[in-house]
């Protein structure tokens, strides 16, 4: 006995995967090699595949358990049996496991075929057809449990869509109300609707993604701006700090008036009239008399020229005593 296993993994909840594929009658719908699945009643169907050649069976269900896993045996016609298993591996994603045993046809010459290239061939159309019903699932509405509603029903390489499907699975279409002229106008109107809102959506999400990108760039550019500016600010105080330490690093040249204490032109030699400050002599009319030392002095001219020595004076002298006579 041959044995060929496949697996998938499906975006969907292992719940709806499992509802999904006990829609046994929907598989040529969308898939290629499976041109016939009727029922007679729950529990027994009846099954056409083209793969190289046409192979027919009768099967009944067996080890069934609720989203877990389905099997099946053959009772009639090409002897085969399998398990279909459904792991869950996360809440949005499921892995279908495809497990196939079955006895090659026509004895020995069946089981050279097998040998040379039909293994290989039935495997890739287990694949394919098990890749479809992964499209199929994910194409149908978030928690939908009927194939009808999905949009990948009908695709051009389907057995449907073909023109492949027995006269028996086409009469049992023909008699299922869900294939009905105006289901079919329903379906492809609501087809329509969901296919105009996902647009809608993703032109939505892409409107908001470049809104988002501008506003990034647009915060980017200040950033940057904002930086250059600050760096322009701290360059131009480290240029006043140079300035400062070199103005300050650069000798002072000691002004003999300004730089003395009170600006009384301390740098002068002493004399016998001593400092000048203010108003008047620190040792006044010490050349008089002393018995006439207290007569008034003759008032100077306010208009006239200053001596040599006033003229060396601090300017306070000057200012203080409003001396209006011109420098000579």
């Amino acid at each position: 006995m041959a044995e060929h296993c496949a697996s998938v993994e499906i975006k969907a909840p292992v719940h709806q995967v499992y509802e999904l594929f006990t829609h046994f009658n929907d598989f040529p719908k969308f898939m290629r090699f499976v041109k016939e699945v009727t029922y007679y009643d729950e529990q027994r169907s009846h099954w056409v595949v083209q793969v190289f050649r046409r192979y027919e069976w009768d099967a009944v269900n067996e080890d069934w358990i609720p989203d877990r896993q389905v099997g099946w045996r053959s009772i009639r016609g090409l002897k085969n049996s399998g398990r279909v298993k459904f792991r869950a591996l996360s809440p949005q994603r499921t892995c279908v496991d495809v497990y196939i045993y079955y006895s090659p046809p026509s004895g020995a010459l069946g089981g050279l075929g097998e040998t040379f290239g039909i293994s290989g061939y039935f495997e890739t159309c287990l694949k394919e057809d098990l890749q479809n019903f992964a499209r199929m699932v994910e194409e149908a509405p978030a928690g939908a449990l009927d194939p009808m509603s999905s949009h990948y029903l009908f695709h051009p390489h389907s057995a449907s869509a073909r023109g492949e499907m027995t006269e028996r699975q086409r009469s049992a279409m023909a008699h299922d109300p869900m294939m009905s002229p105006q289901a079919l106008r329903e379906r492809e109107a609501r087809i329509r609707q969901e296919e105009e809102r996902a647009r809608a959506a993703r032109a939505e999400r892409e409107a908001a993604l470049k809104r988002r990108s501008v506003m990034e760039r647009q915060a980017m550019l200040e950033r940057q701006t904002m930086l250059a500016r600050s760096a322009e600010r701290r360059l131009e105080e480290q240029k006043q700090r140079d300035a400062a330490l070199r103005a300050a690093a650069r000798p002072h040249e000691i002004d003999p008036v300004y730089d003395t204490i009170g600006g009384r032109n301390a740098a002068l030699d002493r004399t016998a009239l001593g400092d000048k400050d203010a108003l008047r002599l620190r040792y006044p009319k010490y050349e008089q008399d002393p018995m006439t030392a207290r007569y008034p002095l003759k008032a100077k001219d306010p208009t006239g020229p200053l001596d040599p020595v006033e003229k060396l004076e601090s300017p306070w002298f000057i200012s203080i005593r409003g001396n209006t006579r011109p420098l000579q």
